[in-house]
């Protein structure tokens, strides 16, 4: 069962139980391995003890200096790392939903800004070199509005937008609202 933990240590005691060895033992394996780059490191772990991509990705991570899956504690520091104008865009974005949704809150989830209702996800956000990636977390959701899109590119789950869009505030409270109908 997946972890809530975001540390790479939270892993640990399944690791020791499932592949029958106490830490030390993999710390070891891993400075056989330590030249390797990251797949290379992933596939020994794989092919030679037969871990899981969670269980491998812990250890590789971990024994390279990574101690936290997490990024980003809040949505300021998330924008702080991003180009500035597509925190603008997103930023706009939110309050564009906010203003509509006053109940949503946002947070930061699988390292990216997300509104959310309780724990029912809304609507979210990310980036990418040149554009932006916005979901509102429902196939049902993104079909009904997909004539709406026709100008950006869609897939299954998400909408790529320009990274200086200029925010459609009617569609973005539609979908919201069509989103938090199914919640």
């Amino acid at each position: 069962m997946a972890t809530k933990d975001p540390s790479r240590e939270a892993h640990f005691p399944a690791i020791e139980k499932k592949y029958g060895e106490k830490m030390a033992y993999w710390f070891k394996v891993m400075k056989e391995v330590a030249d390797q780059k990251y797949p290379e490191q992933i596939a020994y772990l794989r092919e030679n003890y037969g871990f899981s991509q969670a269980h491998a990705n812990a250890l590789v991570m971990y024994s390279r200096g990574s101690t936290s899956a997490r990024r980003f504690d809040t949505p300021a520091q998330y924008f702080k790392s991003i180009d500035p104008a597509q925190a603008k865009t997103i930023k706009a974005m939110i309050k564009a939903i906010t203003e509509k949704h006053p109940d949503l809150e946002l947070v930061i989830a699988w390292n990216q800004p997300m509104l959310r209702k309780g724990t029912f996800y809304v609507f979210g956000a990310s980036v990418s070199k040149n554009h932006i990636s916005i979901a509102p977390w429902s196939t049902e959701v993104l079909d009904k509005f997909r004539p709406k899109l026709s100008e950006y590119r869609v897939t299954k789950k998400m909408i790529a937008v320009p990274n200086d869009w200029n925010v459609d505030i009617k569609l973005l409270q539609a979908m919201a609202k069509a989103r938090l109908a199914e919640g």
